[in-house]
């Protein structure tokens, strides 16, 4: 290979681009990931982020997945540096079910408890154990694994296109890694935008997680605690492609948490993040061949669920370029 091209050239800074970088990074190979925004602009910034197969299309790969990145997670929990950490928590309806979502897991190994008591408004509840992932500081720890292994983070991928971005590197081997930016760029109009808006507060003292559901797919409420802060969310705006925070959803946000912890009523607001869900009727893993023997592996169309897919996505795109 020529030195001053690396063997591999990842599109996106997002969980899913890093993960895959520092997949193959670790199997030796020269990766350089091309961005064109930094790790915190990307969607997987504004992520509460709650393991669990949320807002992803049907898929067989979905529980092999899951279980391979909780598999890594799990490993992660002596590490602060990782900011992932398993926390006990609800997920509750406020319509009166028999059974927890689909996507609701409990990472112990034992099935979803029903919960005993609920904040007003919910009818049905379930108490689990879960890894939650600090993002901010996870990104943080993916940039410093990959630089560890030898791998590269360029912030010169503002691409036209995805063919545009094959012609400027040599690299044998190209990972499409773009989350909602593949929408244009591939061009894929399969993948589309579902808004999350969220804000960032002071930690009152919450150390369990909640995430609430209502009958209309924006009625959603979260609070995620990340030790000196909490994440509460939440949005589910399909076609939305607004970045910008708006106050008053933000304002809807703090009143629906605080109705569901009173101990948040007041608590210094840090941050306003927004991130738009790559969503797609399935994920697009698969390989393309390129002329001249290189190689085109995409790997995007997580929907909410970018986080909890990471290393099972990137496990087996870094398999598919051993070959």
């Amino acid at each position: 290979m020529n030195t001053g091209e690396p063997d591999v050239a990842v599109i996106g800074a997002g969980v899913s681009g890093l993960t895959s970088a520092i997949c193959l990074a670790e199997q030796g190979l020269k990766v350089t990931v091309r961005t064109a925004e930094p790790p915190l602009a990307t969607t997987s910034a504004a992520a509460g982020a709650l393991w669990g197969a949320h807002l992803v299309g049907r898929d067989d790969r979905i529980a092999r997945w899951t279980d391979l990145t909780l598999a890594r997670f799990l490993d992660m929990l002596g590490d602060p540096a990782t900011g992932v950490r398993l926390l006990s928590g609800i997920t509750a309806s406020r319509s009166p079910q028999q059974e927890p979502p689909p996507w609701v897991a409990s990472a112990d190994g034992q099935p979803p408890r029903p919960a005993g008591a609920l904040p007003a408004g919910y009818a049905a509840g379930w108490e689990l154990t879960a890894p939650v992932v600090d993002m901010p500081g996870y990104l943080g720890y993916l940039l410093d694994r990959l630089r560890q292994a030898g791998g590269e983070v360029s912030e010169d991928g503002r691409f036209g296109s995805l063919s545009e971005a094959i012609e400027q590197t040599n690299a044998g081997v190209i990972v499409n890694c773009s989350g909602i930016g593949a929408h244009q760029m591939v061009p894929d109009p399969t993948v589309t935008p579902v808004r999350g808006q969220v804000v960032v507060v002071v930690n009152p003292g919450i150390s369990d997680f909640f995430v609430g559901a209502g009958d209309e797919p924006d009625d959603l409420s979260y609070v995620f605690p990340h030790r000196d802060t909490v994440v509460l969310g939440g949005t589910h705006q399909p076609d939305d492609w607004n970045l910008r925070p708006d106050q008053a959803t933000a304002e809807r946000i703090v009143r629906r948490c605080v109705a569901i912890e009173p101990r948040l009523a007041g608590a210094q607001i840090i941050a306003h993040r927004v991130g738009l869900r790559p969503v797609r009727p399935s994920v697009r893993l698969e390989t393309e061949d390129l002329s001249g023997g290189r190689r085109l592996l995409h790997n995007y169309g997580h929907g909410g669920a970018g986080i909890t897919l990471s290393w099972g996505c990137a496990l087996d795109i870094a398999a598919a370029v051993a070959g």
